[in-house]
């Protein structure tokens, strides 16, 4: 009986101590959650307003990723605290694995230090079509370890900041004005004035085509079975695909008609028969 007597005030010894402990464990709890919606919002809400204030999409998402890593983490050091952990001892910890932690994790460091330079360096901005880390899509937006770029499919490709940092980077959008490089072979027996001037034609008449650069149509070479002419015409970036598709569409129609052909590859067999 004495037993169980002990037992009993023993459990009421530790009563007050478990109770505070789970009140302190709920409260944390609720201080993570509601601490990371918080964050979550306040990031959103800096985002929308960098947005308004007209700066870069991608400047404003790799800054309102970082503004809502640090909130973060501080609402975990508020909530480890409330729970009963030394906080000067876990940041002392965290201090001391740092070193096993930065080995540990050196691409996803080199793709944080990466993305700090894309946004410093400006090599393109939300919206450019680039070829970058072996991809190619319109930039969407920038994160702290990954930038997403948009294909012309509406596929989301995903890429490392240090990959694009550690290439050649493309950026289609930059200038405002692009060069067409198109190469059209004749036949040998076409004539060459003719060819020339339905592509002049041609492009005069296209209004997306500047005049100023001057397009340039030339013979470029001599090849095995055709004359293949250079043509290039300046248009602007957003015209570019377009135009080139109806250029081309236009000069098969138009050779056509006049009697320019257009040779495809072919091969002479000469078969010489041995007497015996």
């Amino acid at each position: 009986m004495n037993d169980i007597q002990a037992v009993f005030d023993q459990g009421a010894e530790w009563m007050p101590w478990v109770m505070d402990s789970a009140l302190n464990l709920a409260v944390g709890l609720v201080i993570f959650f509601v601490g990371k919606f918080i964050a979550a919002k306040i990031s959103g809400w800096c985002e929308k307003r960098l947005l308004k204030s007209s700066v870069d999409k991608a400047v404003a998402g790799f800054a309102s990723s970082i503004l809502y890593a640090l909130m973060f983490a501080g609402v975990v050091l508020m909530a480890l605290g409330q729970i009963g952990v030394e906080t000067t001892s876990f940041i002392a910890i965290l201090g001391a694995a740092g070193l096993a932690v930065g080995l540990a994790l050196q691409g996803s460091l080199s793709n944080f230090a990466s993305g700090v330079l894309i946004i410093l360096l400006r090599p393109f901005r939300s919206g450019d079509f680039v070829d970058a880390g072996g991809q190619m899509g319109t930039v969407n937006r920038i994160e702290l370890f990954h930038t997403h770029l948009t294909t012309p499919d509406n596929r989301v490709i995903i890429v490392p900041n240090s990959a694009i940092m550690n290439g050649a980077i493309v950026n289609f959008s930059r200038e405002s004005t692009r060069r067409l490089d198109l190469v059209v072979g004749i036949s040998y027996d076409a004539d060459i004035r003719l060819a020339k001037q339905i592509m002049e034609e041609l492009v005069e008449a296209d209004e997306r085509i500047l005049k100023d650069p001057a397009c340039v149509i030339a013979v470029a070479e001599l090849a095995d079975s055709s004359v293949n002419f250079n043509l290039r015409p300046w248009v602007a970036s957003a015209d570019y695909w377009n135009v080139r598709a109806d250029l081309l569409e236009k000069i098969k129609y138009a050779f056509d008609e006049k009697g320019v052909g257009i040779p495809y590859p072919q091969m002479d067999v000469h078969v010489h028969k041995q007497e015996s």
